[in-house]
């Protein structure tokens, strides 16, 4: 055991996380070793003791069980062929738009997200049912996939979202508030993409050509049971996760087995079930868990060891110096997480910042829970910044490659959502009952 200076520390974990992702090594064998290494000069031979009781903790918290019930749900319901029937039903009602492709995406994105909560999972879906439809009228390949990135990184926001149920413990802030004060975000930024969409079709037509008539004629009789037979699922898989919360039935844990057992029965319904489809969901849901718990796990070790070097109290005099009072320490904070979005993966973000800055919003007078939301916000660009940019990669490992999309495609069309992100931030900080409000209105 050595004294090592609070500051000292601060930078050499600080940086090291840095550094060592430039490297290409995976961020959980980064942070661990940076807490094992760092904290035997900090704490000797106990360190093992620190860190181990810092992870039994955080990984018994009951809520924590819901990650793999979420995840099953969102693989599970992936092969149930959702997602197609609701493409047809949207296509027939919004197809003769400009841009109505690019805006089902958006839609279904939004839909989906209130069901399957990992990004993985949407943008590929979407890729798969949308981009193929979009290259054949003409779509321009930016716009396609930058509507295809944003609308399916919105199932990391929209309840129920692995990013709440993660967030919620490190925070202190309830996951099922943190549910409810997700919603309205999500949809105003789904909102935003719409009428990003609808008004660049509108000026360049050629982008993004309506779907001809004879394509889509459809009664209306029929396309409105289309809709209601593809939205009906969805509706009664919403209220039973998020439903149950809101009404006081049940805590998440509970909700998002509930969830699973609905999407298993939804998969039977629509005739895609089958004991292969059982195992390879569960294989997908045990290698998903195993690769967030392994971070997990790690980056709580590095936060012990990081708090207990006094770590916070050096980051909370360097925030808290900021000029421009408590609005100059929110930007700060906002514009740290927005750069390490860039090169950290959103699970090592939480777990390493999130027990630094919420301790600093709070001394700054700000209300946790929307404090809580607008990192949650800010994240969604984490997965649309290069060089990280898992959404990116998800969307370019899922297109066909006879489609001739690029990586400069997809980029150039998730950049205009970067910026509505953005936008988003300031709305809700102009009105921050778009958050509050919901949660308030909650079943206790």
């Amino acid at each position: 055991m050595t004294n090592m200076s609070p500051e000292l520390l601060t930078a050499i974990m600080m940086g090291g996380v840095f550094i060592g992702v430039l490297t290409g090594y995976p961020l959980g064998f980064i942070v661990g070793a940076l807490a094992l290494g760092v904290g035997y000069f900090v704490f000797g031979g106990q360190v093992v003791d620190v860190i181990y009781s810092r992870i039994y903790g955080i990984i018994t918290e009951y809520v924590i069980l819901a990650v793999p019930l979420f995840v099953f749900m969102g693989v599970m319901l992936e092969r149930s062929g959702i997602s197609e029937k609701l493409y047809d039903a949207l296509y027939v009602w919004l197809g003769g738009l400009r841009g109505g492709l690019a805006i089902i995406t958006v839609l279904m994105g939004t839909i989906i997200a209130a069901t399957v909560g990992i990004i993985a999972a949407s943008i590929t879906m979407l890729t798969m049912v949308a981009l193929p439809s979009m290259m054949k009228r003409g779509y321009s390949k930016s716009l396609a996939t930058g509507s295809i990135t944003a609308g399916g990184c919105l199932g990391i926001l929209i309840p129920p979202s692995i990013m709440l149920v993660l967030y919620g413990p490190m925070a202190g802030v309830s996951v099922g508030k943190l549910f409810f004060g997700a919603f309205f975000p999500g949809f105003t930024l789904s909102a935003l993409y719409i009428i990003y969409i609808a008004v660049r079709s509108f000026l360049q037509p050629n982008i993004a050509p309506a779907v001809p008539p004879e394509e889509r004629k459809v009664p209306f009789l029929k396309k409105t049971w289309m809709l209601t037979i593809a939205l009906g699922p969805v509706a009664i898989l919403i209220m039973a996760v998020l439903g149950v919360i809101f009404l006081g039935i049940a805590p998440p844990t509970e909700a998002a087995g509930v969830g699973a057992f609905t999407a298993t029965l939804l998969t039977i319904a629509y005739r895609r079930f089958s004991w292969s489809v059982l195992k390879e969901v569960a294989l997908l849901t045990m290698r998903a868990c195993g690769f967030i718990f392994v971070i997990v796990s790690m980056a709580v070790a590095f936060t012990a060891v990081f708090l207990g070097g006094g770590g916070r109290e050096v980051m909370q005099e360097i925030i808290m110096s900021a000029p421009g009072g408590k609005w100059g320490v929110f930007a700060v904070i906002m514009f740290i997480i927005f750069i390490m979005g860039m090169f950290i993966e959103w699970i090592g973000i939480v777990y390493i910042m999130v027990p630094i800055i919420t301790p600093i919003a709070e001394a700054a007078g700000f209300n946790v829970l929307w404090f809580s939301i607008m990192v949650c916000v800010n994240l969604q660009m984490a997965f649309m910044t290069p060089p990280f940019a898992s959404g990116i990669f998800i969307c370019r490992g899922a297109c066909d490659p006879k489609l001739g999309v690029t990586m400069g495609d997809i980029v150039r069309g998730v950049l205009p959502h970067v910026g509505l992100i953005m936008v988003g931030l300031a709305i809700f900080t102009i009105f921050p009952e778009i958050i509050t409000w919901l949660p308030g209105q909650m079943i206790r």
